[in-house]
């Protein structure tokens, strides 16, 4: 298993000492090329003059400094990501996250894995929303994690990295096409989101659970999730996993749902599962969704108690 940091912290002093004129390029080469296969696999263009205008770099400024925003006013931004032990954390992190898996019985079809950490977009609501940091695993063999650098940030680098490992290690083996229904992101984050405490604690539980509180979870979002769970369609199952604000904020019809409803009511139907079952997180994540759906019926209206 090879796994390899992007230390985005030298790009980015690269691109903020190059003439206005080169940075978006440089960037673009730079940062953003190492990336290519899952540019393909997302089918977003590498230029811009592939599809009216939208390619990468459009695609990676909707929640990220973008390249004309990297003068030396960023440098401070920079100075909190530049630090060695900070990558050997971050790589430590997903060299733990992957490896369990190995650990425990489960081979990893890919063997090569890119990780990198961007500084995020402070103007961007969709990261402040979810207390600075965010990110994305959802094809195999690359990682990214975008965040609002600061001590409480940096405090949950490890727990997001988890997250977003045990995605990559699920869509190995669960096939991602345009079928996907709630159902499987509800499961998806569910899983995620506890291998991440499973591995660095409760205490790094994010804010897409731990915002949600008991009467939210049992009277407003289950009934509700329980009757959408084969939604299809991302513009149509976007508002309950993400809540209304987020949809608004990517131009879906919201819902009347709550902030990261899915990822809630995910996460303690995975916790659920896992009682109820006895199966290890490290073989839930590789199951289908409908098979963990079955074995939670019990779930929807059994009363979840939110300690804390």
């Amino acid at each position: 298993m090879n796994i390899t940091a992007l230390r985005s912290d030298h790009i980015y002093q690269k691109v903020i000492e190059a003439p206005p004129e080169d940075k978006l390029e440089l960037f673009r080469n730079e940062m953003l090329a190492p990336f290519m296969k899952q540019w393909q696999i997302q089918q977003i263009p590498f230029r811009a003059e592939e599809a009216n205008g939208f390619d990468v770099i459009t695609f990676n400024s909707m929640m990220n400094r973008a390249p004309d925003q990297m003068t030396p006013n960023i440098l401070p931004e920079v100075e909190w990501i530049s630090v060695n032990s900070f990558w050997s954390g971050c790589e430590q992190a997903v060299t733990t996250s992957l490896r369990q898996f190995i650990e425990h019985g489960i081979s990893l079809p890919v063997s090569d894995y890119l990780f990198t950490v961007q500084l995020g977009d402070p103007e961007n609501r969709a990261l402040t929303i979810n207390e600075g940091y965010s990110g994305f695993g959802g094809i195999p063999g690359f990682i990214w994690i975008t965040l609002l650098p600061n001590q409480h940030t940096l405090s949950r680098i490890k727990a997001a990295l988890a997250h977003e490992c045990n995605h990559n290690v699920r869509y190995q083996y669960i096939q991602w096409d345009h079928a996907v229904d709630l159902g499987e992101l509800i499961v998806s984050e569910g899983l995620a989101e506890n291998y991440a405490t499973s591995l660095f604690g409760e205490e790094l539980l994010g804010p897409w659970v731990t915002r949600t509180d008991t009467e939210t979870l049992n009277r407003r979002i289950k009934p509700v999730l329980r009757e959408q769970l084969q939604l299809t369609g991302f513009h149509h199952f976007a508002p309950y996993l993400y809540g209304d604000e987020l949809a608004e904020l990517q131009n879906f019809k919201p819902v009347n749902m709550p902030y990261s409803a899915g990822y809630a009511c995910g996460y303690h139907l995975i916790k659920y599962y896992l009682r109820k079952t006895g199966k290890t997180i490290w073989e839930a994540t590789i199951m289908p969704a409908a098979q963990i759906l079955e074995e939670v019926k019990g779930y929807w209206d059994e009363e979840t108690i939110i300690s804390g």
